[in-house]
């Protein structure tokens, strides 16, 4: 059966129920099953995330929860030593014998570091919309979580403080909201949240009133932190140098030479790829954010869409694998674990931006 287009895809993989579930609990730092563990099954509904059933990992690290899930995906969460792992179970995975990962939890410093740092400014006639997103990479496998000093630290400035907010991604998960809190020193917050081995996106969003001038603020981080303004947006000033344009969707790139810089705004507009989905602005930011870390391009929307959908790691893993080069091939091709042939079209303002690539 062939299946055209994400919608379809999810329609079909989500129509299954599931029976319950059973399994065991790994300790993925010391390499054995951890008894002690709370798992707890969970299901998204309309009124939030329902509780199916919960257990606790006995000696042996296995647990069993004897719930039924209703048509659609479950969720498998893990807490242990202050984290939460959660593992999405679909429809057609086996219910039985599922492992679950947990680590260990380390405040370490230099456990998880930034990889890159991306700051997104766009201005409008009323406002500056500011995007500022951090990618760590943990590359232990512990997980860090320091309560004092947060998982990322960032400047707002004066009277964006209530309206910012942070979204987090962790590995193989999906944005979760969270709080900025303010440290002791003035106009730096920080986000608290455990970093799991792999990478965890961090964005921090707000406005500031339309204005001729922007200053602001870096703490200290171990990765260049880039400037990021739409093709009809440049700026000048101290502490900011200009890279040119990124040739996929024109956007002005420039490299913050300090910690702290104050630039003039000339201009106003937004990224957009030229599609009408409101989400063009997001897919600009991963597109640029992956073309920074050297990911070939075709492959960014993919693996977005895939997140967005909820579909497991090890799936988003194959999309990723099986993408092809879109000036020969403008469709990446994949098969689904149960056999079934997908086909993923480039949307029409992404096809457009990946021309030259």
């Amino acid at each position: 059966m062939r299946i055209t287009g994400l919608m379809a895809i999810a329609a079909s993989v989500l129509s299954l129920p599931l029976l319950a579930v059973d399994g065991v609990v790994m300790n993925g730092t010391l390499m054995r099953p951890q008894a002690g563990v709370e798992i707890t099954l969970v299901q998204p509904s309309q009124q939030g995330m329902k509780q199916l059933g919960k257990a606790v990992s006995d000696a042996q690290g296995k647990f069993a929860i004897d719930a039924t899930i209703p048509p659609g995906p479950g969720l498998l969460q893990s807490t242990y030593q202050g984290a939460t792992y959660n593992q999405i179970i679909t429809p057609g995975m086996p219910t039985t014998g599922v492992e679950v990962m947990v680590y260990e939890s380390t405040n370490k410093a230099g456990t998880a570091q930034i990889s890159q740092h991306l700051i997104v400014m766009e201005p409008s006639a009323e406002q500056i919309k500011i995007s500022e997103l951090f990618i760590l990479s943990n590359k232990t496998a512990m997980t860090y979580h320091d309560t004092a000093a947060g998982s990322a630290q960032f400047f707002l400035p004066k009277g964006a403080e209530t309206a910012a907010r942070a979204t987090i991604t962790a590995p193989g998960g999906m944005p979760v909201p969270r709080p900025a809190t303010q440290t002791a020193k003035a106009g730096i917050y920080k986000v608290d949240y455990p970093l799991k081995p792999g990478e965890t996106r961090i964005e921090v969003t707000y406005t500031t009133p339309a204005a001729a001038k922007f200053s602001g603020k870096v703490v200290a981080s171990n990765a260049p932190t880039r400037v990021v303004t739409p093709s009809t947006v440049t700026l000048t000033g101290d502490g900011i140098e200009s890279l040119g344009q990124e040739p996929q969707t024109q956007a002005h790139l420039y490299n913050l030479s300090g910690l702290d810089y104050n630039v003039l705004v000339n201009g106003t507009g937004s990224l957009n790829l030229g599609g009408d989905s409101g989400k063009e602005s997001e897919v600009a930011v991963d597109l640029i954010a992956g073309l920074l870390a050297g990911i070939p391009a075709e492959l960014l929307y993919i693996e977005r869409e895939a997140a967005i959908m909820g579909l497991p790691g090890a799936l988003r893993e194959e999309i990723a694998l099986c993408g092809l080069p879109i000036e020969t091939i403008p469709v990446t091709r994949f098969r689904l674990p149960d056999g079934q042939d997908v086909q993923f079209g480039l949307p029409r303002f992404l096809t457009r931006a990946l021309k030259s690539h």
